[in-house]
C-alpha cells in the first residue's frame, strides 16, 4: 500500500488495483482527521474484498448474495436490481470502494464538501449551502452540471469498451449520474453493454480468452470498433438510450451520458450547464438531447471539477506516521 500527497493537497492511496485520489473542505483540523480516517479504513479495503472474490465474480441470480466485507454488500445492493441479465457484484466494485472510503471520511466530521475518486467512479459529499461542478470535457464539447446539496446525486461513474473493465457493448463511454457511486457504477455497465450492433467492424473475444480471471467467463467482448456507417451508430446509440431512460424512470439514476464514434446523447431531466448545440435528430422522450461532436471523436471523461483539476508535477513520498502526528495540509479552499 502507498500514499502521497499531490502538489495541489489532494491525497493519493494506492493498493493493488484499487487507486484513489481523495480531496476535503472544510476546517483544517476537520480535513486533516477526515485524511486520518481514510488511511486508517484504507488499509482493509483489498484484503477483505479478496477474502470474498470467488462469491464476487459469480452472476447475481435469484438469491441476494450472502456477502460479509461492507464494500462487498455495496457492490451487491447496487447490482442487485439489474439481475434480470447477466451481472456480478463486479461490475460496481469501484464506485462501492469510493463510497466506502467516503463515509470513513465523513463519521464524526464536518466537512463543506469531499470526494473520493475511484479511478473515474466518483463518490460526492455536499454539505448545504455547498456546490460541486462535474462535467464530460472533449475537444469541440464541454459538458457540465452543477450539484448542490439539494441534488439526488452523490455518485458518478463511467463505463465503455476501451475502459479499464471488459465490456459487451461498443460505447467509447457511458457516464452515469446516480444516488451512490456504486449505483452508477452499476448503471453505467448495464448502458453501456446495451450501446450495441453487428458489424463486421466490431471485433470480439472471449473474455476469458483475455484475462482468465475475469467474471464474464466466455461471454464475447469487445476489443476493437471500426468505422461504422452513422445508421449502425445510431441504432446502437438507440438503444443504449432505451436503457437509460428506463433506469432514470425507475429511479435507478438521475442522469446518463452516451458517446460514440463522436455521436452523443444526454439522458437527463434539464439540460447541462454549458451544453452545446442540441440536435434535432430522431425524437426522443421528453427531457432526452443529443450532441454531436464532429471534429472529435475520442473517449470522453468523466471528472469532478472541484479545485484546478488534475495535478501535475512529481508526488513526494508520504509519511503516514509524520501525517497522524499532525503534519500540516497544504491550504484548502
Amino acid at each position: 500500500m502507498s500514499g502521497a500527497f499531490l502538489p495541489d493537497g489532494r491525497l493519493h492511496l494506492q493498493h493493488g488495483p484499487i487507486d484513489l485520489i481523495i480531496e476535503a473542505f472544510g476546517a483544517r483540523a476537520e480535513v486533516e482527521a477526515a485524511y486520518r480516517q481514510a488511511i486508517d479504513r484504507f488499509d482493509d479495503i483489498l484484503p477483505t474484498l479478496v477474502r470474498e472474490l470467488p462469491m464476487l465474480r459469480r452472476p447475481v441470480g435469484n438469491a441476494h448474495p450472502l456477502l460479509h466485507g461492507p464494500v462487498a454488500r455495496r457492490m451487491a445492493e447496487a447490482v442487485w436490481p439489474h439481475r434480470a441479465q447477466y451481472i456480478t457484484p463486479m461490475a460496481a466494485v469501484a464506485g462501492a470502494v469510493a463510497d466506502e472510503m467516503l463515509q470513513a471520511m465523513l463519521a464524526g466530521r464536518t466537512l463543506d464538501r469531499a470526494y473520493v475518486n475511484d479511478g473515474g467512479d466518483i463518490a460526492i459529499h455536499l454539505a448545504p449551502g455547498h456546490s460541486l461542478r462535474a462535467g464530460i470535457f472533449v475537444q469541440a464539447l464541454d459538458g457540465a452540471v452543477t450539484l448542490t446539496h439539494d441534488s439526488p446525486v452523490r455518485g458518478l461513474a463511467t463505463s465503455g469498451w476501451g475502459g479499464r473493465s471488459f465490456s459487451l457493448g461498443i460505447a467509447d463511454s457511458v457516464t452515469v449520474l446516480a444516488a451512490t457511486a456504486a449505483a452508477a457504477d452499476a448503471a453505467a455497465t448495464v448502458i453501456a453493454n446495451a450501446v450495441n450492433a453487428d458489424h463486421p467492424a466490431i471485433e470480439r473475444r472471449p473474455a476469458v480468452s483475455l484475462d482468465p480471471d475475469s467474471d464474464l467467463g466466455d461471454l464475447p467482448v469487445t476489443v476493437s470498433v471500426g468505422n461504422l456507417p452513422r445508421d449502425v451508430a445510431d441504432e446502437a446509440l438507440d438503444r443504449g438510450m432505451q436503457e437509460a431512460y428506463r433506469l432514470r424512470q425507475i429511479g435507478l439514476i438521475d442522469s446518463a451520458a452516451i458517446s460514440l464514434k463522436g455521436a452523443w446523447r444526454l439522458c437527463h431531466p434539464e439540460r447541462s450547464e454549458g451544453s452545446h448545440d442540441v440536435s434535432t435528430g430522431a425524437p426522443l422522450a421528453s427531457g432526452d438531447e443529443v450532441l454531436r461532436s464532429a471534429q472529435d471523436d475520442r473517449v470522453a471523461f468523466l471528472r469532478a471539477a472541484l479545485g484546478e483539476g488534475e495535478a501535475s508535477g512529481d508526488v513526494g513520498l508520504f509519511d503516514f506516521k509524520a501525517f497522524i502526528a499532525g503534519r500540516r495540509t497544504p491550504q484548502l479552499e
